[in-house]
């Protein structure tokens, strides 16, 4: 089954044509995961972008007076997206990833696909990094300003 951008409404990808997103939509990788399947782990070096197709995760981090334990920062459902710091900056990832639902739907995207992608087509690239801006700045927004 192939991923639908348009009723997915990924902010990622506002403001791409249809042709646009059928180029991204080429190198997306779907994967299932059940309820309480780690998606991602904190700390291990990522190399995909996630886009949460169906479903809901729970994004975790480590207490850190207790390694064993962890606390939720956020849960996050359709049409959002994880991995888009390390990206970036190519470190590794600053918290777990765990589905909620079952079947949680991830269309996962390579960086080194959406990188050469965007570099082919330099519209592509204007706009999602654009986008990648406004998201990663919002989030922020959400930490330090909790009531924004």
């Amino acid at each position: 089954m192939g991923i639908d951008f348009v009723n997915l409404k990924c902010s990622l990808f506002n403001g791409l044509s249809s042709s646009e997103l059928d180029q991204i939509a080429a190198v997306c990788q779907e994967q299932v995961y059940k309820a309480g399947e780690l998606i991602a782990m904190q700390g291990i070096l990522g190399n995909e972008l996630f886009i949460i197709d169906t479903g809901c995760v729970e994004i975790l981090v480590d207490d850190k007076t207790n390694p064993n334990l962890k606390s939720t920062l956020a849960i996050l459902g359709k049409g959002q997206i994880i991995g888009e710091m390390g990206m970036m900056d190519e470190t590794p990832r600053p918290v777990t990833v765990r589905a909620m639902d079952e079947p949680t739907i991830i269309q996962i995207i390579p960086y080194v696909d959406i990188q050469a992608l965007c570099q082919k087509n330099t519209q592509i690239g204007f706009t999602v990094m654009s986008n990648l801006a406004a998201e990663i700045s919002l989030k922020l927004r959400r930490v330090n300003y909790p009531s924004f």
